[in-house]
């Protein structure tokens, strides 16, 4: 169902601007009630944060201006939170909205979807609510968390990475990395709808890990180093299974262990023996 107020209109419309801090916005739509010429504006300057909007109304347009003019964001990823039921949600580009998410797609949990940024910095993300009268009028709250990812930089916490590590990113990574794990690729499976893909990752050796996204087996046959855990990245990276040992690394998005770089086990190796015979390491990695 497309939204009944399109920006780019020719029926009137009354744009009001809403106050908010940089990074997150809380607002109602009680007073602007059920006028369907109101389309309610929000401006967030940085690269994450929070919209709640108690008793939506018509409709919400949140457009993300980070204060970082020399960095392209090319990626927007949002988690609903706590729910986007009730809204369906919208992807402005040009002036036009293609749809993200629907009204009521049957969901459950607080899915993460992720899109092209149409501008490299001011990605606008459209929110349109269901109909309501005024006898059927209740508290309810629609809102979602947001990221604005990038292409890889190994100082950043809010990267993904599309492309192989080079030699110092990757010894960077093992660092500063969320999580950074040994293991093999169970599975891959891609889902065009969220434009991301999971990985399934079984795990030989968790050297470390922010949050307990990687779960120990509990299992008479099954060493007491193996876990099994989850690492999601974007669909536009095409992640495909392979065989033998990879070291993965990267950051924690959403709850969820995002991927950053992942070397076979063994071309790791064989950089950071290098980079410790020439004192170019950034930090003691053990070793088996």
């Amino acid at each position: 169902m497309l939204p009944s107020v399109i920006i780019v209109a020719c029926l009137p419309v009354l744009v009001l601007r809403c106050a908010a801090d940089l990074c997150n916005w809380t607002g109602s739509g009680f007073a602007v009630g059920a006028d369907p010429r109101i389309v309610l504006q929000v401006r967030l300057r940085c690269t994450e944060g929070s919209v709640r909007w108690v008793y939506p109304g018509q409709a919400l347009r949140v457009a993300l201006e980070p204060n970082l003019s020399s960095i392209r964001y090319n990626t927007v990823c949002i988690q609903e939170f706590p729910s986007l039921s009730g809204a369906s949600v919208f992807i402005e580009r040009a002036g036009e909205l293609e749809l993200l998410v629907t009204e009521d797609g049957g969901r459950t949990g607080r899915q993460v979807f992720c899109f092209q940024a149409g501008e490299p910095h001011r990605p606008v993300i459209y929110l349109q609510a269901g109909p309501q009268s005024p006898e059927t009028w209740s508290r309810r709250i629609v809102g979602f968390r947001y990221k604005l990812l990038r292409n890889r930089s190994a100082n950043s916490g809010l990267e993904t990475s599309c492309r192989p590590c080079n030699d110092t990113e990757l010894l960077m990574a093992v660092c500063s990395s969320d999580f950074v794990v040994r293991g093999y690729i169970k599975n891959v499976f891609h889902d065009s709808r969220r434009q991301t893909s999971l990985v399934e990752v079984w795990t030989t050796k968790v050297y470390w890990q922010r949050s307990g996204v990687f779960e120990q087996q509990v299992h008479p046959y099954v060493s007491s180093q193996s876990r099994r855990g989850r690492i999601r990245t974007l669909l536009q990276c095409h992640v495909k299974p392979g065989d033998g040992q990879f070291l993965f690394t990267g950051s924690d998005h959403f709850g969820e262990a995002w991927l950053g770089c992942a070397p076979r086990y063994k071309d790791f190796l064989s950089v950071y023996h290098k980079a410790r015979m020439g004192r170019r390491t950034f930090c003691n990695f053990p070793l088996d």
